[in-house]
This record gives structure tokens, C-alpha cells and sequence, in this order.
């Protein structure tokens, strides 16, 4: 798969666009309304677009393997996003919702289970994108750290409590942080489901689908998530979807 190429930093409305719902184009920016809590309300959302990664599919060797991030992002993702296009052309009482507003519309309905699923995985995938970065991880420093610290005690309480919930999440499924007032959460999810659907501010997330991993960690989730977390974790992305 050819490479992305490398991009600048984004700045806090740049990233909500390009996460949230950057979605409706290729390019990072879009065409937006008004303001909604973690992102921006696009005027008309579909057809969804795969949107671009914030960095080159090698960069976050050797955590990610260029081979890894370029079936995850290439053929996984890709699915989801052109899923979703399809079941939105017989439902076009969905089809001009934003992204957000379509999975929380979905949450709770049943019948429209595929709908929530494929939507809810395109959010989930762009946003564990954006959750990395390049020669990332580790504690974090000023103001994200002091909420680390308050929330869990220090740093390494917060690392034990999101590999005790990666290692405890029964099959497929996803790790968030969330912003729970003033408190930080570590939570997770099992499949295609999101705590945004519920209302939570989500700040970051990992992936522990075995898609993510197992070509370079095969069974060993919590080898995969101690590299996310060391190497990987972008707490600039946290401090920024904190608003």
C-alpha cells in the first residue's frame, strides 16, 4: 500500500474535524456547522470517505508494523467505511446525519444494528489513529499528567488499570480513556460499541480487535497494549479532546 504523506501538526479544530468527522472528505478539513460536543456537526455527512492517517504507515515501527497499520487501516477500516455507505443508500432518513449523530441515533435500535456497528467502527478506528503518534508514550506532562495523578494516583497506577481492562475485555473490543467530569476513566467496550454513544467524552483509546495486533503480536494482547502505552500513547491528542 503506498504511504501517506507525513503532515503537519494539526491544530485543536483541525483535529476535531479530521477525527470526528473528517469523514465526509479526503481532505483534513470540512465543511462544517455548528459546534457539538468532541467535534463539529458536518451540514451533509455521507458519502463517508476513508479519511487520511495523521502520519506515514511505518512510523510507528517497530510498536506497529507498516505491515499491520496497512491492513488495519487499508482493509479493515476501508470495510467499514464502504459498509456503512451501503446500508445508508436504503435508509436516507440516516444518510444526512453527521457521524456522531447517526451512532447515537443507532445505539439503541436494533433493527438498525448494522448501521451502528459499521458507523461506530469508523469513528472508533479514526479515532485510535489520532489516539497514536510517532515516538509517543510514557507519562504525561503538565496539566494531563496532574489529572493522571489525581484520577489514579500517578502514572503507573493509570498503566495497571488500562492493561488490567485491555486483559479483561473478553474477545473484541476497545480500551478508552474518558473524561468523566473532572475525573479521568479508564473504560472499555466490547465490539463495535463506544462510550461516545452513551454521552462520555472519550480522550484516547486502543484497539484490542486481533486485527490490531496479531501480526506482530499474535495471542499476546497485553505485550501489544504495554507498546501502545510506552510507545505510542499521544497524550497531546487527550489534552486537545478535552476541549
Amino acid at each position: 500500500m503506498q504511504e501517506q504523506s507525513q503532515r503537519p501538526p494539526l491544530d485543536r479544530r483541525q483535529l476535531m474535524q479530521s477525527t470526528v468527522l473528517g469523514l465526509g472528505a479526503i481532505a483534513w478539513t470540512a465543511r462544517v456547522g455548528s459546534a457539538a460536543p468532541q467535534g463539529v456537526v458536518q451540514a451533509k455527512a455521507t458519502p463517508y470517505a476513508l479519511p487520511p492517517l495523521p502520519y506515514k504507515e511505518d512510523a510507528l515501527a517497530p510498536a506497529i508494523s507498516a505491515n499491520t497499520l496497512g491492513f488495519h487501516y487499508g482493509k479493515h477500516h476501508k470495510t467499514y467505511v464502504d459498509n456503512l455507505n451501503g446500508l445508508l443508500k436504503d435508509t436516507p432518513d440516516l444518510a444526512g446525519l453527521s457521524l456522531e449523530d447517526l451512532i447515537k441515533k443507532t445505539a439503541s435500535d436494533t433493527a438498525k444494528a448494522g448501521h451502528f456497528n459499521n458507523a461506530a467502527q469508523v469513528w472508533n478506528h479514526t479515532f485510535y489513529w489520532n489516539s497514536m503518534r510517532p515516538k509517543g508514550g510514557g507519562a504525561p506532562t503538565g496539566k494531563m499528567l496532574e489529572l493522571v495523578n489525581a484520577s489514579f494516583g500517578d502514572y503507573g497506577k493509570f498503566k495497571e488499570a488500562f492493561l488490567t481492562a485491555a486483559k479483561t475485555q473478553f474477545g473484541s473490543g476497545w480500551v478508552w480513556l474518558v473524561l468523566d467530569g473532572s475525573k479521568l476513566v479508564v473504560d472499555k467496550t466490547g465490539n463495535a460499541d463506544t462510550p461516545m454513544a452513551r454521552g462520555k467524552k472519550c480522550l484516547l483509546t486502543c484497539d484490542v480487535w486481533e486485527h490490531a495486533y496479531y501480526l506482530d503480536y499474535q495471542n499476546k494482547r497485553p505485550d501489544y497494549v504495554t507498546a501502545f502505552l510506552d510507545s505510542l500513547l499521544n497524550w497531546e491528542f487527550a489534552l486537545q479532546m478535552m476541549g
